[in-house]
């Protein structure tokens, strides 16, 4: 149990992330998740050797990871790795968490598997969202361009919507292509984004930004990919 002790303090402090226990009854058994996704990027599990093909009702401690199908393929072909156990076995790890795999070894699975859960659309959009500066704002488009793909506007919005951290991801600097404002339903209730932006120092008439004071020109997007 070391190791699974060493393995949360070092999710913790590289990550931010607590374990989280949805499983009733099988306190043995925790997750962590990646913030903005909400995904899990590690699943500590106790079971039995038998259920890992071993032999025997020993108890045995693993932690399902994320993967490539490639690197799985490969892995598993060493001592204590094994398919997903009870997952998607072509995209997911377990390693065993008894002394088998070294430590560093697991670390290195867990952020491989971390990585591969932040690379979705969700999380590229936060991420190019928390970029827009003081002053400014972007358009949809403009955030689907820095997130990697100006053709995914519409899922930008369907992401803003659902904002896991408004504190620190300022979707309210997010307007239409016209520099208009979102409905009244966003961001607390009426008036609630025009009151945002204007404690930002921008100025909004008539529910409408002016892109060419306010907005970003398309050449001057920070980190911007697929323009």
């Amino acid at each position: 149990m070391a190791l699974v002790q060493e393995l949360t303090d070092w999710i913790r402090e590289t990550y931010g992330a607590e374990p989280e226990w949805p499983f009733v009854g099988k306190p043995g058994s925790f997750v962590f998740r990646e913030k903005l996704s909400g995904k899990w990027f590690a699943l500590v599990m106790t079971i039995t050797r038998r259920q890992m093909g071993c032999g025997g009702e020993e108890e045995l401690t693993v932690v399902n990871v994320k993967s490539d199908p490639d690197l799985i393929g490969q892995l598993t072909q060493l001592p204590g790795y094994r398919p997903g156990y009870h997952m998607n076995k072509q995209h997911w790890l377990t390693v065993f968490l008894d002394g088998t795999v070294p430590a560093e070894q697991v670390f290195a699975r867990v952020s491989e598997s971390y990585a591969l859960i932040r690379n979705t659309p969700s999380v590229r959009i936060y991420e190019a969202v928390r970029q827009i500066p003081q002053g400014y704002v972007a358009t949809y488009g403009q955030v689907a361009a820095m997130a990697g793909d100006r053709k995914m506007a519409r899922a930008v919005g369907n992401a803003l919507h659902r904002n896991p951290d408004p504190e620190s991801i300022p979707c309210y600097r997010v307007v239409n292509a016209k520099g208009e404002l979102s409905g009244e339903f966003a961001f607390g209730g009426p008036g609630a984004q025009a009151k945002l932006l204007e404690a930002d120092g921008i100025e909004v008439n008539g529910g409408r930004v002016d892109l060419k004071r306010f907005g970003i020109p398309d050449d001057e997007l920070p980190g911007q990919t697929g323009i």
